[in-house]
């Protein structure tokens, strides 16, 4: 029985985004059946596309980072039905043999044509002519398309058949990537009268496609409405599929869709696959979600492309528990994920800092008997290297190499990226000339790979000699080189000459980005900062005879920010004075200054941007100097900055609900990007007392999921926790056990309070968090002790535990409040935070 579609007035219209996310997995039905009475008589459908959220967060504000491309998540995806399929005779399979032996010449070598005229008696049109130019375009043979094109083309004189030949060529061109010989075609058919057809016109606008220009091929389709033709399911799905190859915005793209609909054109499985690749490029996971489960209520069956791309959204967005609900559920449906599946969810794992489970994953793919391709083998080298485990990700090269898969400068750079981040210099420079020796050649990433490690690590006369090789490779500086250098200048205390990297990037006409302008404002923030000064000549004589030489050999004809900077800092490495260089109100001017300055670039602010601007508020003495920042930035996004004035100024009932909206959208980010808001914002609102304020948003943030595994009965885990935000879900997780003691309930044998040893320790053990924990657990008396044998770990037996609760002050000291007071401080959300679980 053929699935009743809906009525032709139906649409999906662009809604605000739901709150729910596939905790309703049901969602993805195992049976649709039971929905499809409905369509007779209303249209429900409302994918979850985001304008209205977007309006206060933009995707900028998101800062979702990508993964692979979705063009790459089907190997064999089914071609667009073109007028139908065609028959051909043996003899066009005896003319192709023969074409296939002859050289591909030029238009006007006589030979091929020659061909074409001993056959042509025997050929007939269009059927053997469009196979010809099928398997010419097939093998790149573009002068011999052309020829046999226009040779059957002047044979025909029926227009509904040339019309077939131009649809046929027009395909077989964009496949190639010639959309202007292919809209010059188009052209010169519609002038002769046997271009004007719905094919010709949905083939070009898929050439067009092809080729990602997305507003050619959109022009081309409101020019063939103009024209009289009425769009049929091969144009939509062009259309569509334009848009998605070529970044269009979800909500333009779903104008088509509604179009269809309303034109009575019913959508099939290639429709809801290119939305789908829509989604997956914008990483709106949740209306990727909706177009899956629309798909399912029309009973329109689901690939292997279908279930990939949909990966795709959930990986960028971070939903990786979602990710393998659907990958669960391909299994059960009998579609069997392919090595793209793996890969694809494998790098989201990556990406969200979940690594065990990617290696899990990995474990998984080679069970189920799927090889590895170069994607997997890179991604698996990555994880090992970032992991420190360097011994496996040389193993992973061995094993590649065995497969004949060669290593590649992505390869190169995720090792070179692991080994940098743990100070084995050594293995950076004989990687890097092993993968010279070895004839792969270096890019412009790993140039930042490389200058970025050794100018984090202080070896800036390496990071010179890089910069040096660099600039004779002949490749172009970029916005990520130039990026890798102020972040590492900024990360060692130069602010002031990243600063003027910044200037020299301008100069050279490249726009910074986000990122640029994050790691600069960031720093601004920090207590102290190392500055160089200017090298006069008496110091430069009593720099040493070697730090000279290498100096001036190359340096003298270079005029070049960049050079000057690293010729100061190989002078003055250990020379550098830390001192304050600039009082708290001047480096808010300077913050403010950079924001303005992105403000002029059209620069979006991002969720990192906000982070990293609340963190120097957080290392502001004064409250005056916070708040007047915020109040400032209010004028740019009222609703970002202005709920973290309200909160740190008290006002919470005021901003509370614009808050949880916020809440709710942050919450829809990648988990790091998320957790980090977070703390920012609570470690601001601790540091100024707000410690009220500070247990609220991080209640709301354990509401929301935001920290995974942190709060059970027996142990909390504040491994991902600022310090102002693990003292807060200290108190909270505290009066939580109260709770459960006081309702006669028995705590288990023994309590645990996780804080690691500090991601950023240089002695194990002695990391910010402990210690901050560590003090707050003296402070009010709590029976928890470090243990012996796992500095990251305070301990304590739950009967010890339950009779500190039960004494009279214990209360007192667990319930947190403002040290500045206002009015309104006593609103509290959660009505008894005795009773949070």
């Amino acid at each position: 029985m053929a699935t009743p579609t809906p009525p032709p007035h139906c649409s999906i219209t662009p809604s605000k985004l739901s709150q729910t996310s596939l905790q309703n997995h049901h969602h993805f039905p195992q049976n649709h059946h039971n929905h499809h009475h409905s369509q007779q008589n209303q249209c429900n459908v409302s994918l979850s596309y985001q304008p209205a959220a977007y309006h206060h967060l933009s995707a900028e504000f998101r800062g979702r980072r990508s993964t692979r491309l979705v063009s790459k998540f089907h190997f064999n995806r089914p071609k667009p039905p073109g007028p139908g399929p065609t028959r051909h005779s043996s003899v066009a399979e005896q003319a192709l043999h023969l074409a296939v032996r002859l050289p591909d010449a030029a238009s006007n070598d006589p030979t091929f044509q020659n061909l074409l005229l001993s056959f042509a008696p025997k050929l007939s049109l269009p059927e053997d002519y469009s196979f010809l130019l099928r398997e010419l375009g097939n093998r790149g043979e573009l002068s011999k398309v052309l020829q046999c094109f226009h040779f059957a083309v002047a044979r025909e004189q029926n227009r509904a058949s040339q019309g077939k030949l131009v649809s046929a060529i027009i395909s077989i061109l964009g496949r190639l990537g010639h959309v202007n010989i292919a809209r010059s075609i188009f052209e010169a058919a519609r002038a002769e009268g046997y271009g004007n057809t719905v094919y010709t016109f949905s083939a070009l606008i898929s050439a067009y496609a092809r080729s990602g220009l997305s507003e050619e091929a959109i022009r081309v389709f409101e020019t063939m409405k103009q024209s009289g033709l009425k769009p049929n399911l091969v144009t939509y799905n062009a259309v569509i599929d334009a848009c998605g190859k070529g970044g269009v915005h979800f909500g333009r793209t779903l104008e088509y869709f509604n179009e269809m609909i309303r034109n009575r054109v019913q959508p099939d499985r290639i429709t809801f696959n290119s939305l789908l690749a829509v989604c997956s490029r914008g990483g709106t996971w949740d209306s990727a979600r909706d177009i899956f489960n629309e798909m399912v209520r029309r009973g329109i069956e689901r690939d292997i492309f279908t279930y990939n791309t949909l990966l795709n959204a959930f990986c960028k967005g971070g939903k990786m528990d979602l990710a393998m609900q659907i990958m669960a559920e391909m299994t059960e449906r009998n579609v069997g994920p392919n090595v793209v599946t793996y890969s694809t969810v494998i790098d989201g794992f990556a990406k969200a800092g979940r690594l065990d489970e990617a290696l899990n994953l990995f474990k998984g793919m080679k069970y189920a008997g799927i090889g590895l391709d170069r994607v997997s083998y890179n991604t698996l080298v990555s994880i090992y290297a970032k992991l420190g485990r360097f011994e496996e990700a040389l193993g992973v090269c061995a094993e590649m190499e065995s497969a004949r898969i060669k290593r590649d400068a992505v390869t190169y750079n995720a090792l070179l990226g692991g080994y940098g981040k743990q100070g084995k210099y050594d293995a950076v420079k004989y990687l890097f000339e092993e993968m010279k020796a070895e004839h792969c050649t270096p890019n412009v990433l790993t140039y930042s790979t490389l200058i970025d490690t050794f100018a984090k690590g202080g070896m800036y006369k390496e990071a010179m000699e890089v910069f040096k090789e660099f600039k004779s490779s002949g490749l172009k500086v970029d916005v990520v080189l130039y990026s890798a250098l102020i972040d590492a200048l900024c990360k060692n205390g130069f602010v002031q000459s990243a600063v003027a990297l910044l200037d020299e990037m301008t100069r050279e006409r490249i726009k910074p980005n986000v990122v640029t302008y994050n790691s600069i404002i960031d720093a601004f923030g920090r207590a102290k900062s190392a500055q160089i000064r200017e090298i006069t000549d008496d110091e430069m004589s009593k720099a040493s005879v070697d730090h000279v030489k290498d100096l001036k050999v190359g340096l003298a004809d270079e005029d070049d920010q960049v050079m000057k900077i690293f010729e100061q800092l190989v002078v003055e490495k250990e020379q550098l004075v830390v001192e304050d260089f600039r009082g708290k109100s001047q480096e808010i001017g300077c913050i403010l200054s950079m924001f303005h300055k992105m403000h002029e670039l059209e620069i979006k602010p991002n969720v990192v941007t906000f982070s990293a601007i609340l963190n120097a508020c957080s290392r502001c003495n004064s409250f005056e100097d916070a708040s007047m920042l915020l109040e400032e930035l209010r004028l740019f996004d009222n609703q970002v900055y202005g709920v973290a004035h309200g909160l740190l100024t008290g006002f919470r009932e005021r901003v509370w609900r614009q808050a949880q909206a916020l809440f709710d959208e942050v919450k829809r980010m990648d988990s790091s990007t998320a957790s980090a808001f977070y703390n920012a914002l609570t470690d601001m609102l601790w540091h100024f007392g707000q410690r009220r304020g500070a247990q609220l948003v991080v209640l709301e943030g354990k509401r929301l999921h935001v920290w995974e595994n942190l709060w059970s009965e027996s142990c909390l885990d504040l491994h991902l926790m600022s310090s102002g935000a693990a003292q807060a879900m200290v108190h909270s997780w505290l009066l939580n056990i109260r709770s459960v003691v006081f309702n006669g309930h028995e705590l288990p044998k023994y309590l645990s309070i996780l804080t690691g040893w500090g991601k950023h320790s240089k002695v194990t053990g002695d990391g910010t968090l402990r210690r901050a924990v560590e003090a707050l657990l003296a402070g009010i008396g709590a029976p928890f002790h470090l243990e012996k044998f796992n500095v990251g770990r305070f301990r304590s037996e739950g009967a010890v535990v339950a009779a500190w609760l039960k004494e009279s002050g214990t209360l007192k000291v667990l319930i947190l409040h403002d040290d500045t007071t206002h009015p309104e401080s006593a609103f509290n959300p959660f009505h008894d935070l005795q009773i949070v679980s």
